[in-house]
């Protein structure tokens, strides 16, 4: 979901409110859902502690966020959600009630300090332009244990001509300034930025809309000091 701080002022995914309820038959259709949203929760799931604890930051229509709570049963699961009629989306599907919903910004969180194991943004940055994306980073670096993992699911640079092209047509959608930064592959340097450590992408998978990149770090490096 695109945010701002102000939560009427956000731009729901595919960016129409009319279509939040199509959006999971699209990214079904169109995102190959099951291969990265697999590699995806396997990435998240490894060495977690037992009784860990995931915060979901733009849970949209909360597949993701069951689906870990459903694997990990014995973990807390947060899903973070501005749009109120996404999250009731969300929380009418089947196993919605092992999920702790929260309607919040992802520069705003409503979280504790290093109080998670994993903070989770799939397929949220790229609708946030430059200054929030960065301000979401920054958050999940608060509230990440120093042992924690950021995990992105998101879009990164082209492989080819094609992608290029399919690419270019979610940039129309999206917008090119929130954008930009994933098709010119500057993602991984704004992680760094906001003080993570080992910034590794783990899949690159081929999708309708482009190339989609499975990201993760490390929360270890303290934040440097404001002058």
């Amino acid at each position: 979901m695109q945010q701002s701080n102000d939560k009427s002022r956000f731009v729901p995914a595919a960016g129409r409110h009319g279509l939040t309820r199509i959006y999971d038959h699209v990214i079904a259709l169109t995102m190959r859902e099951s291969l990265f949203r697999g590699h995806l929760v396997d990435g998240i799931l490894e060495d977690l502690p037992p009784d860990g604890r995931i915060a979901d930051v733009g849970a949209g229509t909360g597949t993701l966020a069951i689906a870990l709570a459903r694997a990990a049963p014995a973990t807390d699961v947060i899903a973070i959600e501005p749009d109120p009629k996404t999250l009731e989306i969300a929380k009418g599907k089947s196993g919605a009630h092992a999920v702790d919903w929260q309607s919040a910004l992802a520069d705003d969180l409503p979280v504790a300090d290093e109080s998670c194991d994993r903070v989770v943004m799939s397929l949220l940055l790229h609708h946030l332009d430059p200054t929030q994306k960065r301000a979401a980073l920054t958050e999940a670096h608060r509230v990440l244990r120093p042992s924690g993992r950021l995990h992105i699911a998101d879009w990164g640079p082209a492989q080819d001509p094609l992608m290029r092209t399919t690419f270019f047509i979610l940039q129309l959608i999206d917008g090119f300034p929130n954008t930009a930064d994933h098709a010119a592959g500057r993602l991984p340097g704004m992680i760094e930025d906001a003080g993570f450590d080992d910034v590794n992408r783990s899949d690159r998978i081929r999708t309708v809309w482009g190339s989609l990149e499975l990201l993760s770090a490390v929360g270890q490096s303290p934040l440097p000091t404001q002058r």
